[in-house]
């Protein structure tokens, strides 16, 4: 509710707030590790690469400036070559 008109209004949520909220949402479910939107951002790229998203793409969805910076992710999955499926495969 707006204190000041009394209307019953949506407000924006300042970005301080996300970690605070994510680590509540982590002890509601039991988990008992740390936690933090970095290591999402980290499980994100991961799954792209895992479900065959170019290098590239993933650069860009993270903003980074350097595929250096984005290549970091690729020793997560150790595939190499292998880590290419075929269309055809599905």
């Amino acid at each position: 509710m707006d204190p000041v008109t009394g209307r019953i209004r949506r407000h924006h949520v300042h970005e301080s707030n996300f970690p605070r909220a994510l680590k509540q949402a982590a002890r509601d479910i039991g988990l008992n590790k740390p936690i933090s939107s970095h290591a999402l951002r980290h499980s994100f790229a991961t799954h792209l690469l895992e479900d065959g998203y170019d290098i590239r793409t993933i650069q860009e969805l993270l903003g980074h400036k350097d595929v250096k910076t984005t290549m970091i992710y690729t020793h997560v999955i150790k595939r190499g070559g292998r880590g290419v499926r075929s269309p055809l495969d599905k």
